[in-house]
């Protein structure tokens, strides 16, 4: 069984990443190219706060301009107005740009201080940021639970800001966009941000403090998985290849873009089951049932 080697004493003289990297590579064979990419990195910048700071941040804006794109080069070509599930608001690049600019002042004030802080934070609780990685069945089976975990705390501190006073004093600004699209996923006040990611933080956090088990990189490929799952629920755009069509329970652009048309309703992140179950379903299918289970009621009652 290979050992996890620490990222500060894998070599003690760095000079160059590639000469690193290079050094690396013919004592540790056992390692694959992106551990030893991913070991070269930490031993060259010889700070691991400050390694893990510029590649988390890193991570995440290349994930969330990255998949944003593609939504933005969509919405400027006709042919895809069919799969619009509001055809007629299509955002303008003025809409864009403005939440943009948004956006981006909310990551480097409000998430760049947090990000920075969770290397000293995780290690303390035992998260692994060394080599080897873990088995990617052991990722992916973690990611799993911290989507269970995050869609929970998601549907119930999204419900509670739709109470008059929180709505109107926090959550209103993620809701000044009744269509939503992909760049909009992080549009939102900075107590908002912290809230809603504090879910999708602390599912891990909960994790390696109850099994100690976890390593930073299912902690990254978790974010990347998350940040995707909220700009394409954001998106706008309902597509017969959607993901909720082969998984009836995955929530997807349709379910959160009801959401924000209809100002309620359709709480959770990424599942169906809460909304289900807590009968919180918005659109026009969910209230002809509400309205045909309470006239079933009524009925059963002059019987």
């Amino acid at each position: 069984m290979d050992t996890v080697m620490s990222n500060s004493t894998l070599l003690t003289t760095p000079e160059t990443y590639m000469g690193i990297y290079n050094e690396l590579s013919k004592y540790n064979v056992h390692l694959n190219i992106f551990e030893r990419l991913w070991a070269s990195w930490y031993a060259y910048m010889q700070n691991d706060v400050l390694a893990t700071g510029i590649m988390s941040f890193a991570m995440h804006e290349i994930v969330y301009f990255g998949r944003s794109l593609p939504w933005i080069i969509i919405d400027r070509i006709p042919y895809f107005n069919k799969y619009k599930i509001q055809a007629q608001k299509i955002p303008t690049a003025e809409e864009q740009w403005a939440c943009a600019k948004v956006v981006l002042l909310s990551h480097f004030t409000v998430e760049l201080p947090q990000i920075w802080l969770f290397h000293p934070m995780a290690k303390s609780l035992g998260m692994e940021t060394g080599v080897p990685f873990p088995a990617w069945t052991t990722m992916a089976i973690q990611i799993a639970v911290f989507f269970v975990l995050e869609d929970a705390w998601h549907y119930w501190m999204h419900r509670a800001m739709h109470w008059g006073p929180l709505y109107r004093s926090i959550h209103k600004i993620h809701h000044q966009y009744s269509a939503p699209f992909g760049l909009a996923a992080e549009y939102a006040s900075p107590i908002e941000v912290m809230i809603l990611g504090a879910g999708t933080v602390g599912a891990p956090i909960l994790w390696v403090m109850i099994t100690g088990n976890l390593h930073i990189l299912t902690m990254y490929l978790w974010i990347v998985c998350r940040l995707a799952q909220a700009i394409d629920a954001h998106s706008g755009y309902e597509f017969p290849w959607s993901l909720h069509h082969f998984l009836p329970f995955w929530a997807g652009a349709d379910h959160h873009d009801t959401h924000h048309e209809k100002f309620i309703g359709n709480y959770a992140s990424s599942f169906r089951w809460w909304d289900f179950v807590l009968d919180t379903e918005s659109g026009a299918d969910a209230a002809q049932k509400r309205r045909e289970r309470k006239d079933a009621k009524a009925g059963k009652k002059v019987q």
